[in-house]
């Protein structure tokens, strides 16, 4: 089968295809014939910096998420050509992942899918809108009645969060660094577009939810910059600092706002049978930005390098 293989810290040019076996079953596990999978961040981590770790098993198939149908269930609950997501557990760092035609699985990550939607549509659902649905519904327990703040929002991550909150009834405002893309958040259903220069504490008002996706870099002035009774969620590290140096929670959380974060390691059937669900409730169709085929895979890391793609970018494997 055709798979990309990482060693060591690659540079977009040096991505290629490789012909190497089709996995071999083992207890727990099945094969996957991959239909499609979406490009993320930690995607680019793994590639640019994380790969030299030693708990990488190298070389490895990059991928944390993939959709497809099963080509082989061993021996597992799942059926012989059944539709089927799957994500995170390790995928694409401590076994391969889904950057391949075919993919070996342990079952406890792999999740059956009831939808209608395309496999480029699907492709772009898992991890995008499984991490949306646990910042907002389990972590930031969001009502009808918020007012949420998605800080970074011009993301596949983004746009999938106020579409969630759009669909539950509640009021959205988003951010973006880049006023030419305030067309995008009004396209998913955001009430307000805001520039975010770094400082928005005093400048929005009324908060009572905040789903930040840019991170360490600039969480103290979310957390200024929501309500009293606020609950605050870092989800996303679009800013590229990955700590809170030297943070004192007693004096940088102001009294009575929340903070919480959300960690996508722990997907199950029940949460993917109702996310999909309620996209199927409320007819909503995740926003792709771009599709290649895997064998245009430099094109898709080149695109998602650019930060120009708006929208999930999808890979479709034939």
């Amino acid at each position: 089968m055709k798979a990309v293989l990482l060693n060591k810290v690659t540079p977009i040019g040096e991505i290629a295809l490789s012909e190497i076996p089709v996995p071999a079953l083992k207890p727990g596990w099945l094969l996957v014939k991959v239909k499609a999978f979406g490009l993320n961040h930690s995607e680019k981590i793994l590639r640019t910096q994380e790969i030299e770790e030693n708990y990488i098993k190298k070389p490895v198939v990059p991928g944390i998420e993939c959709v497809g149908e099963v080509a082989d269930p061993g021996d597992t609950r799942f059926l012989q050509g059944q539709k089927i997501c799957a994500l995170m557990g390790g995928m694409g760092r401590s076994f391969d992942g889904s950057y391949a035609e075919y993919a070996l699985l342990p079952e406890h990550h792999v999740f059956a899918i009831d939808s209608d939607l395309s496999w480029e549509q699907l492709g772009a659902v898992p991890e995008t809108y499984f991490t949306a649905w646990g910042s907002l519904f389990e972590c930031l327990q969001l009502k009808r009645e918020d007012t949420l703040l998605v800080r970074g929002a011009t993301c596949a991550l983004g746009y999938a969060a106020i579409q969630l909150a759009k669909a539950l009834g509640c009021r959205v405002t988003g951010t973006t660094h880049r006023e030419s893309k305030f067309y995008l958040l009004k396209e998913v259903g955001a009430d307000e577009a805001v520039l975010d220069d770094g400082e928005l504490a005093g400048k929005i008002h009324g908060i009572t939810k905040a789903l930040d996706l840019i991170g360490p870099r600039n969480l103290r002035d979310t957390l200024k910059a929501v309500d009293k009774g606020a609950v605050v969620c870092n989800t996303g590290i679009l800013g590229g600092v990955f700590e809170l140096n030297e943070f004192d929670p007693i004096k940088e959380i102001p009294n009575g706002v929340y903070l919480t974060g959300f960690f996508s390691n722990y997907p199950t059937q029940a949460i993917m049978d109702d996310i999909f669900a309620f996209l199927r409730e409320h007819a909503l169709q995740p926003k792709t930005g771009m599709v290649f085929d895997l064998m245009h895979i430099q094109d898709a890391l080149t695109a998602q390098d650019s930060k120009k793609v708006n929208g999930k970018i999808v890979v479709r494997v034939d």
